[in-house]
This record gives C-alpha cells, structure tokens and sequence, in this order.
C-alpha cells in the first residue's frame, strides 16, 4: 500500500453518515489495497472546499450540491454511486424523503398550519432541508413571507434541538438522519412528531475526481457497487442503515433540477 498515495474520502451529510463513511474508507483501502483515508475532523464547509480544489477524491454530498455544480460547468467530478437505505419505505430505490417534524404536543396538522411560525432549515444548499420546503411552498403557491422567521440552525440534529428548546415551531428534516436520531434515542418519539412527508427525492451520492485513472474510478465503482455481496461489506452498510450501492447517472438527478426551476425565485 505504502507505493500509492492516500486517497481522501468524506462526507459532507448529516452525522449519521459518519461511522458508514470511516467503514467506508477501511473496506476501500482493502479492495484497493492502497491508502484510504476518511478526512472526519474538518467542518463540512472545509470538506466541500477541498473537493472543489481537487483534494478530496471521493465525497459524499448532498443532490442539490451536485446539480449547481454540474449546471455551473464543473467537469471535475462525477457520480459514482448512490447508497440505498433498508428501510421499507425506500422501496429498494436511491431516494429518501424530508420529514416535516414539531414538538408532539403542538397543534400544527399540516405544512400549512406553519403559516406565521418560527422555521429552520440547516443550510443554504440542502436539497431535504431547505429546497424542498421551497419547491413545496411553490406547489403550494405561497410566498417566502409565509413563515414568520427563517434561521439557519448549521445542521438537522441542530434543528431539532431548536424545535426540542422551544426556539422553532418546525423543520424540514433528511429522514435518514431522523430515522437514525429515532433509533439512538426513542424517547424522541414522545416530544417530536412527523406531520408531513415530502419527496422522495434523489439520494445524496457518493462522487469523485475525474482525475483520477479511469481504471481506478471503475474499481472504485466496482467494490462500492459489490459491498453487500459481502460479510465485512454487510457490516458496515449496516451500520448506517443502508441496504446497498447503486449505479446512478447524471438524469436520475433531474427531479431536483425541476424543483429547483419550479421553487423559482422563493428564498428562504
């Protein structure tokens, strides 16, 4: 191994991507044999920093992320895998949805019931957390004044804190995240409820450099795409609740551009 440079992985999603992530680099590293290293002790914003200037080889990062830079010409990365989750209701699909989540003992039924409330999104270029509530209130044609205040919490685990101290009235939330915060710590599902789902939408994938040799990126695709075929493979899929890795192309990632032409100029 020690011949190869170290290739860099990491994942720029919510942190129950974390451990799958550094499994992620380990299972690499063997079926490479060469170096894999899970950058993890960087902010997200640094992650997609060393992405875009070419030092992070493979990342995981969000739809909405992949489509403004391909749409902005980046031919620098491209898609090379998408993970599936277990759970039933991602029916064997790439997808995932947006959980409208408020503490439990509110009386808030609907997304509409959030007209003049407090909201959260986690981020500017979030596809699950803040482009799909603006496509939603598109379809819904109501204007960016329909809430009352919009902050940006950083992050989904930060947004539910905030509807958990009272400080927010809901928040659109990445259902992986929210199924694996159920899984940790059940009480949960006595102070917080879903009163809405939205999506399902594409999948956050799993990129990297076009740089790279083409052989390379295949047995990268390769390995990734064979994972749950095998036992240590299993093991770590398991542990972030995903089921497999799927070959996607660049149209499978077209819903979001729709919704992201049709969300138009609602900001947030």
């Amino acid at each position: 191994m020690a011949a190869h440079p170290p290739l860099h992985i990491t994942t720029c999603q919510a942190e129950n991507t974390l451990q799958v992530t550094a499994g992620l680099a380990r299972y690499l590293e063997q079926a490479l044999e060469r170096p894999v290293r899970c950058l993890d002790d960087i902010s997200w914003q640094e992650r997609y920093r060393r992405l875009d200037a070419g030092e992070i080889e493979i990342a995981w990062i969000c739809g909405w992320p992949y489509v403004t830079r391909m749409a902005a010409g980046r031919p620098d990365i491209e898609l090379l895998a998408a993970p599936v989750m277990a759970a039933p209701r991602y029916q064997q699909r790439p997808v995932y949805f947006s959980d409208l989540v408020v503490r439990r003992e509110t009386p808030y039924r609907t997304f509409l019931d959030l007209r003049g409330r407090r909201f959260a999104i986690n981020e500017p270029d979030s596809m699950s957390g803040c482009h799909i509530v603006r496509f939603q209130m598109s379809q819904l044609g109501v204007a960016e004044e329909f809430f009352q205040r919009v902050i940006r919490s950083g992050a989904h685990h930060r947004s539910l804190q905030l509807i958990l101290d009272g400080e927010i009235d809901g928040s659109a939330i990445d259902s992986t995240l929210l199924e694996w915060e159920w899984a940790r710590n059940p009480a949960l599902k006595a102070e917080l409820r879903v009163i809405d789902t939205f999506g399902p939408t594409p999948i956050p994938p799993l990129v990297v450099q076009r740089s790279l040799p083409e052989a390379l990126r295949r047995t990268l695709r390769e390995a990734l795409l064979a994972m749950h075929r095998d036992p240590a493979g299993r093991e770590i899929l398991g542990q972030g609740a995903l089921s497999h890795f799927t070959a996607v192309t660049d149209v499978d990632y077209d819903p979001i551009r729709r919704m992201g032409k049709k969300a138009g100029d609602i900001q947030l």
